[in-house]
């Protein structure tokens, strides 16, 4: 069960890991500060969304995947939208000293990529494991993805602020269609 609740938690972090290089790809200068918000973000979100889809169980859980991908699509077409509108601003506008790690930007992103969390936690409340360790697996999973994520996005981003800021945007919109046609059943993934 461990190596399963691990390879769960490589799965549900690897949306993280996409949006994280995304965002790392638009930030001039990286903190170990963001670094570190981002991985609570992204690996605290990644371990409550599981904790409540165990405990509201399979009943509340039809409502929710039934529009999960429609969330998980607006809200990444809206923040990879902003990113693109963002890298066409003027350049003073650009030249941001601090990259936007706070509650407001983050918040959506994360709650965006742990939508299907909550089925792994429903999913959860009818096996045979222990919740705390495997929630505290998926959260410390994905904060080290979403870091790591981070820090390969600034290093390919600090060169080629703009096209990459500008590409960021398109690979969050590509994840909500991806996500939005798989759900849909229109793509065979």
């Amino acid at each position: 069960m461990l190596l399963q609740t691990f390879l769960i938690a490589i799965s549900v972090s690897m949306d993280t890991f996409a949006v994280s290089i995304g965002k790392g790809l638009t930030v001039k200068r990286l903190r170990k500060r963001d670094v570190l918000k981002t991985a609570l973000w992204f690996g605290g979100f990644q371990a409550l969304f599981p904790i409540i889809g165990y405990c509201a169980t399979s009943t509340f859980s039809k409502y929710v995947t039934a529009v999960d991908h429609w969330i998980i699509f607006g809200l990444l077409l809206l923040i990879g939208g902003n990113m693109i509108r963002e890298a066409f601003e003027e350049d003073e506008e650009n030249a941001k000293e601090t990259p936007e790690f706070d509650w407001r930007h983050m918040l959506p992103i994360a709650f965006a990529c742990s939508i299907d969390a909550f089925a792994v936690g429903v999913s959860f409340a009818f096996m045979n494991l222990n919740i705390g360790l495997s929630v505290a697996i998926i959260g410390v999973t994905t904060g080290l993805f979403s870091a790591a994520g981070l820090c390969i996005g600034r290093s390919f981003g600090s060169h080629w602020q703009k096209p990459a800021q500008i590409i960021g945007g398109f690979v969050l919109i590509l994840i909500g269609v991806k996500v939005l046609l798989e759900h849909l059943s229109l793509l065979g993934l």
